[in-house]
């Protein structure tokens, strides 16, 4: 069983920042984009608006992964965002992906979100059959090309 609980960004500031750092290696191969600094701020920020959107996620007591969701109004419409959708590489492939997307769907609907987006490396094949088999579809690259923006309807 998981357990969510809401970032603390100064209690859980290295493990987030572990997390961060991975995602990129994973997706991008390098972390010299990254400014820790940067995304600390943009955390904070986010907590403000939506505490219960940035989220560290643990099984049996130990942190597997983390969410960072948030949300944005266009046009008189809600779109819900996925920043980070991320577990260590030893529970990829389980099917605990599932129990975050869960999460990330109860969240939007809370919020009135009926559409969400997220960006995938486009090297990150494995993540992108993941959201294809969620429903999302694709609407392009994004990044000078780096990733794919997907769209998800609720």
């Amino acid at each position: 069983m998981l357990s969510f609980m809401p970032i603390d960004a100064d209690k859980h500031s290295e493990i987030i920042l572990d997390f961060r750092r991975d995602s990129f290696v994973f997706s991008f191969g390098e972390i010299t984009s990254f400014d820790e600094g940067k995304y600390i701020e943009w955390l904070i920020e986010n907590l403000q608006s939506y505490p219960q959107g940035s989220v560290l996620v643990s099984e049996n007591g130990k942190w597997i992964g983390q969410l960072e969701l948030s949300i944005k109004d266009f046009n008189e419409m809600r779109i819900g965002y996925i920043h980070l959708y991320y577990l260590i590489p030893e529970k990829r492939g389980m099917g605990i992906g599932k129990e975050l997307y869960q999460y990330a769907v109860n969240f939007f609907r809370e919020y009135g979100v009926t559409e969400y987006h997220l960006r995938v490396s486009v090297t990150n094949k494995s993540a992108m059959k993941f959201y294809q088999k969620l429903g999302m579809e694709e609407l392009g690259p994004e990044i000078e090309g780096k990733v794919i923006r997907m769209k998800g309807i609720l």
